[in-house]
């Protein structure tokens, strides 16, 4: 049974894919391109944002995988933590002590 309903949820993504392609394909030049401008418009933000996250991913990829930046990651959290005015058992709470 299970089996069945994954297989009818599989033709139905199918057949809304074809139909969509059917709508795409039934469009005029002039409304292609309005539609994607219009999709350009709405997903900048979204590639921006990719955009403004790459270093922070970098750093995440270099801290698993080499030890020194790690070793700079972790002394630059503990000196600014000794900085902060935290309470000690916030501090702990945290992770920074």
């Amino acid at each position: 049974m299970q089996s069945k309903s994954f297989l009818t949820g599989i033709s139905k993504l199918e057949r809304l894919k074809e139909i969509a392609s059917a709508k795409w394909e039934g469009l005029g030049d002039r409304q292609k391109i309005y539609l994607k401008k219009i999709w350009g418009v709405l997903t900048y933000k979204w590639r921006w944002q990719i955009a403004m996250n790459v270093p922070y991913l970098a750093i995440f990829a270099l801290d698993r995988t080499i030890p020194s930046v790690h070793q700079f990651n972790v002394d630059l959290l503990s000196s600014v933590a000794a900085r902060l005015p935290i309470p000690e058992f916030m501090a702990s709470a945290i992770g920074l002590s």
